[in-house]
């Protein structure tokens, strides 16, 4: 498993708010317990919120509130990409205007909700290319809205597969879709980076049972 993926297995296990001890994760992944407090680290850096310690366990929160204004997630999230996108900018001005505004949101991030070590909206590795999943983004969120079927293709996976859109989901500097997966018959959650093609499917779905998002979220309850 390549590191960036044991993180986001470990990002994806850690917001459930429950506490997990590094022992436990460490027998699940394959690794060390010296390798998940580096890895730790490593979410922390990024921004994603990570509380807790070397023997006691580790959890994370995944709100966060901006006083004096308290965001809703889609809000955060347009936020962030706002950031993210501007940072890359060829523009000089633009890049350090954006870096300046992370540092001003940095600031009153409350520290009592675990404010991020790193820099709101520019995540160190291995998230810094997360936004390589935004080009597909649009594409995805309307074929939710017109339930058509979605041909993805992802990176090391060459088989492609044949999904039902169903939500796309935003944690801790990632974006995730969840899908019915044709290919493989059951529910799936791809990371949008890893969408290298994404082509629309002339053919429309219907609700049926056992396959749409509140049967995902009852299987995860």
């Amino acid at each position: 498993m390549k590191r960036s993926d044991r993180l986001y297995a470990l990002m994806h296990r850690l917001k459930d708010g429950r506490l997990h001890t590094a022992e436990a994760m460490a027998q699940d992944l394959g690794v060390s317990v010296r390798t998940i407090y580096r890895d730790m680290e490593t979410l922390a850096a990024s921004g994603v919120p990570v509380e807790g310690a070397r023997g006691s366990g580790y959890t994370a929160q995944a709100m966060i509130t901006l006083p004096p204004l308290n965001l809703t997630q889609t809000e955060l999230e347009a936020l962030h990409i706002g950031l993210a996108a501007v940072g890359v900018s060829e523009s000089a001005d633009l890049a350090t205007a954006a870096k300046a505004l992370s540092d001003k949101i940095d600031a009153v991030l409350p520290e009592d909700v675990g404010a991020p070590s790193g820099k709101f909206g520019f995540a160190t590795y291995p998230f810094a290319e997360a936004a390589q999943g935004f080009r597909h983004m649009p594409a995805f969120r309307r074929a939710i809205r017109a339930r058509q079927k979605l041909r993805l293709a992802l990176d090391g996976d060459a088989r492609g597969h044949i999904v039902r859109p169903l939500h796309l989901d935003y944690w801790g500097r990632i974006w995730t879709c969840i899908v019915w997966d044709e290919t493989d018959d059951g529910f799936a959650t791809f990371r949008m980076d890893r969408v290298t093609d994404l082509s629309p499917l002339p053919g429309l779905f219907v609700d049926e049972h056992g396959k749409t998002l509140k049967d995902f979220h009852t299987l995860q309850s």
